[in-house]
């Protein structure tokens, strides 16, 4: 197998389970030393038994701005320089319009989209500008797809896709070699499928949206991260890919 992330040194967020599990694995796979954070203290020890070697974890909130000056001191005074990231770190939510409060406004859009900023702004400033970078974000194709009872979600998903979009203009614009893209993953078994998956109206309804009468795999989602941190999407920037079996 071609490691297309030797070498690279990746930061991934949210890598206790699922995608971010996920793509933690294969970026180890393919080469890369990978930093990972995760808010939950069962799953740090789970990720730190099972990942040995080429890696290194924290436990901190991708919400937590401290946590965040902290993990970014402790990479230049080591002298790590990244060249990749992963925001991966997310949060469901599902409330209707009429029943949502500002206090669930606010904390959807800090967990989904201000920690994709914050994050993305220390890993600018982390970096070498003759560097060949690559950021890739975790959206959904609920910020794309109208669905109903999901508008704080929604809104904090097309957030990402309108900052991957700025963000990849302005970098190279200002002559950093740091490309930006997202993927928008649809349906995908994660953690939630099981519960999900009980509700057999609604899983139905699912699988009749989707052209691929299937829901998706983590692998199929990280393969994407794996080739958009790659020098091989060298001329892929400010894209956001759907990956979601055909919705409808």
């Amino acid at each position: 197998m071609e490691k297309l992330l030797k070498n690279k040194t990746i930061l991934i967020s949210g890598v206790g389970k699922g995608l971010g599990l996920e793509m933690l694995n294969n970026c180890i796979k393919h080469g890369a030393f990978v930093y990972g954070f995760t808010r939950s203290r069962k799953d740090i020890v789970k990720i730190k038994n099972k990942f040995k070697k080429n890696s290194k974890f924290f436990l901190g909130d991708a919400t937590n701005e401290k946590f965040l000056k902290k993990l970014f001191k402790y990479f230049k005074k080591n002298k790590i320089i990244l060249n990749g990231l992963i925001n991966n770190a997310g949060q469901r939510q599902r409330i209707s319009f009429l029943d949502i409060r500002k206090k669930d406004i606010e904390k959807i859009l800090e967990v989904n989209f201000l920690s994709t900023f914050l994050i993305s702004q220390y890993f600018v400033k982390n970096t070498k500008i003759k560097n060949e970078d690559s950021i890739v974000n975790i959206g959904s194709i609920v910020g794309d797809k109208p669905f109903i009872d999901l508008i704080g979600y929604a809104s904090s998903k097309s957030a990402i896709s309108g900052f991957t979009k700025s963000l990849a203009l302005e970098l190279a614009e200002k002559n950093f070699n740091i490309r930006v893209n997202c993927i928008n993953p649809g349906f995908i078994k994660t953690s939630y499928y099981k519960k999900f998956k009980k509700n057999k109206k609604l899983y139905s309804w699912t699988l009749s949206k989707i052209s691929a009468r299937r829901w998706g795999q983590s692998p199929e989602i990280a393969k994407l991260a794996i080739f958009l941190l790659s020098n091989k999407s060298s001329y892929i920037n400010g894209q956001v890919i759907n990956i979601d079996g055909g919705w409808k």
